[in-house]
Formats: C-alpha cells, sequence, structure tokens
C-alpha cells in the first residue's frame, strides 16, 4: 500500500500531531508522517515527534522578522522543506500563526486544519469561554480544508459534545480535545483512502467512517 506522506505544523505541545503520528503507526493506516515542524523553537511537540521516530526541525517564525517579508521568507522556508519531504498533505495542529494567501492557494486541497468549535461557529481564539458566554448547549470541533479566511474552508468532519451545566472554559476544553484526537486521525485516514473530494466548494465525503468521529451521537449531560 502507497501512503500519503503528511506533514504536520505545530507550535506547542503538539496533542493532536501526538494522536496522527499515533493512528500512522498502525499497518493498515494510509497515510504516515513524513516530517514534524514547529515554528517555535523548543515546543513540547518536537520531542514527542522525535521520540516516535518521527523527522522533527523547527523553522523560527520570528527569525524571519516582522511584515510582509517576514511572512513571505518564512513560508517560503516553510514549503521548501515540505515539498523536500515530498510531503501530500499538510495538517495544521495547534499552529499558532496565520498563513498568507499564497501559501494557502499553493497547497490548496492539500492543506487541513483542527478548530475547536462546530464551524461556523466560534472562529477564532478563547472559543471555550466565548461557548459557554453564549450558552450553547452543543459544542465540538471542526476538521476543514484551509482557505484564506481565518477557521473557513470546507468541511470534512465534526464531532458534538454536550455542554453541562457547571462547565468552565477547561473543563469544555478538555471535553472537546478527546475528540479532536478521534476525529483528525478519522479524517486524515477518508482524505488518504480518497473518500474525501471537494465539489463545489464542498467536501463530499464517501463510504463510512471506521470510528463514528465524523457523526458521532452527543451523550447527555450528566
Amino acid at each position: 500500500m502507497t501512503k500519503q506522506r503528511v506533514g504536520v505544523l505545530i507550535s506547542g505541545r503538539g496533542s493532536n500531531m501526538k494522536s496522527l503520528i499515533a493512528a500512522a503507526q498502525a499497518a493498515d493506516y494510509p497515510a504516515e508522517i513524513a516530517v514534524v515542524i514547529s515554528n517555535v523553537p523548543g515546543a513540547g511537540g518536537l520531542a514527542i515527534a522525535a521520540e516516535a521516530g518521527v523527522r522533527a526541525l523547527v523553522i523560527d517564525s520570528k527569525s524571519f522578522g516582522k511584515g510582509a517579508d517576514g511572512k513571505r521568507k518564512f513560508e517560503s522556508a516553510l514549503t521548501a522543506e515540505l515539498k523536500a519531504a515530498r510531503v501530500d498533505l499538510v495538517c495544521l495542529a495547534g499552529f499558532m500563526r496565520l498563513l498568507s494567501a499564497d501559501f494557502v492557494n499553493d497547497w490548496s486541497g492539500r492543506l487541513v486544519n483542527i478548530h475547536p468549535s462546530l464551524l461556523p461557529a466560534f472562529k477564532g481564539l478563547d472559543v471555550h469561554a466565548e461557548m459557554l458566554r453564549a450558552g450553547v448547549k452543543i459544542a465540538g470541533c471542526t476538521v476543514h480544508y484551509v482557505s484564506a479566511e481565518m477557521d473557513a474552508g470546507p468541511i470534512i468532519g465534526q464531532a458534538a459534545v454536550p455542554v453541562h451545566s457547571g462547565d468552565t472554559p477547561e473543563t469544555l476544553a478538555a471535553r472537546i480535545l478527546d475528540e479532536e484526537h478521534k476525529l483528525y486521525p478519522e479524517c486524515v485516514r477518508r482524505i488518504a483512502d480518497g473518500e474525501v473530494r471537494l465539489r463545489d466548494g464542498i467536501a463530499v465525503l464517501s463510504g463510512a467512517p471506521a470510528s463514528g468521529a465524523l457523526a458521532n451521537p452527543v451523550r447527555s449531560p450528566r
């Protein structure tokens, strides 16, 4: 089986990266993690990747300077490493940098992200607190193709969790993160298996999810 080669971009602890690496260790998983790149020196996920035998490196975004020219140089270095690793798919996993429209267009249909809300609701940062302030009863996470607009692009999969009356942003975030760790590997599996197709700006899925993570039942709050 020819496996799709995946590059994972991180900025921190890399918990979703870790779930992708774990999934890819299965012999029948159709993707392999070819490289992990952090834009932050010392990010915790680098050691996790290296321990798992995955090539891990740093491209320090701050070292390229500020402004449009610094962003262009940073993204050029990023693209060079991804291409050197013969990457088919790029997964953002806690990557805390806004990517330019040029970079997104260059990787169009091959660049995915996971966000801790049920998009298109609650984009941006601090979404767990925002959801609680809004009084939502169901929260969750979304895997989507990346577009030039922040936290937008065709939705590949979503998983939902109940919001409990005593939730804090931290407890809600932890419950959502558990689902992220199942949803992301499942969505990558389906992409690598050719079960996801872009049609008229919508991600169309075929086949059945292996774990139910793409349409999970929401348990009643306790």
